[in-house]
C-alpha cells in the first residue's frame, strides 16, 4: 500500500473533491477536508476564490507534503501508515503520531523518529489498528465532552476510526 492507495481511501472519509461548509465544524469551510481557516495559505483557495476547481494534483500534494510525509507513512508498515495518516487528516498530525506512539509504547511526542519506526513496524498490525481505533475514539469522546456541539460529529468519527 503505497501513499496513492492511503490518499484514495482518505478522500472518501473526507467527502471527495467537494467544498464543503457545515455548521458548527471547527475547520469552518473545506475543500476536499482541507480546512480554510488552518490552511489560510494554501494555493487551492485562489482557484476556489476564481469559482474555479483545484487541481487534483495539487490536493494531492497538499497532503503527501502535510501529512504522509511528516508521519514518514513511506517507512512503516503500510497499513499502520494509512491509519496515521487517515487520522492526521482528521485531527492533526501530531496528535495522531502522539496516539501511534502511546499505542507503541514510545516517547509520545508527536514526532515519528527512528525508534517509532521501529516499535511501530515491529507491531502486529491488527493488535495496532484495533488498539488505536480505542485510543481515537476515546480522544473523540473527550472532544465531546469538552464542547457538547460537537456530539453532531462524533457517530461519523467513531464510525471513521472503526473502518481502519
Amino acid at each position: 500500500m503505497s501513499f496513492e492507495t492511503a490518499y484514495d481511501k482518505m478522500m472518501v472519509d473526507e467527502g471527495g473533491y467537494i467544498l464543503h461548509t457545515i455548521p458548527g465544524d471547527t475547520g469552518g469551510t473545506t475543500y476536499a477536508g482541507i480546512a480554510r481557516n488552518k490552511n489560510p495559505q494554501w494555493a487551492g483557495w485562489t482557484f476556489i476564490d476564481a469559482k474555479e476547481t483545484p487541481p487534483t494534483e495539487l490536493v494531492r500534494d497538499f497532503y503527501r507534503a502535510n501529512y504522509w510525509n511528516p508521519i514518514r507513512g513511506d517507512e512503516l508498515n503500510p497499513t499502520i501508515a494509512q491509519s496515521i495518516f487517515n487520522f492526521g487528516v482528521n485531527a492533526g498530525v501530531s496528535v495522531a503520531v502522539k496516539l501511534a506512539q502511546i499505542v507503541a509504547k514510545t516517547a509520545p511526542d508527536g514526532v515519528i523518529g527512528p525508534k517509532t519506526i521501529s516499535a511501530l513496524n515491529g507491531m502486529s498490525e491488527e493488535l495496532f489498528i484495533a488498539h488505536y481505533a480505542l485510543a481515537k475514539i476515546a480522544r473523540y469522546r473527550d472532544i465531546v465532552q469538552r464542547d457538547r456541539s460537537q456530539i453532531k460529529f462524533l457517530l461519523g468519527w467513531v464510525n471513521r476510526a472503526l473502518r481502519l
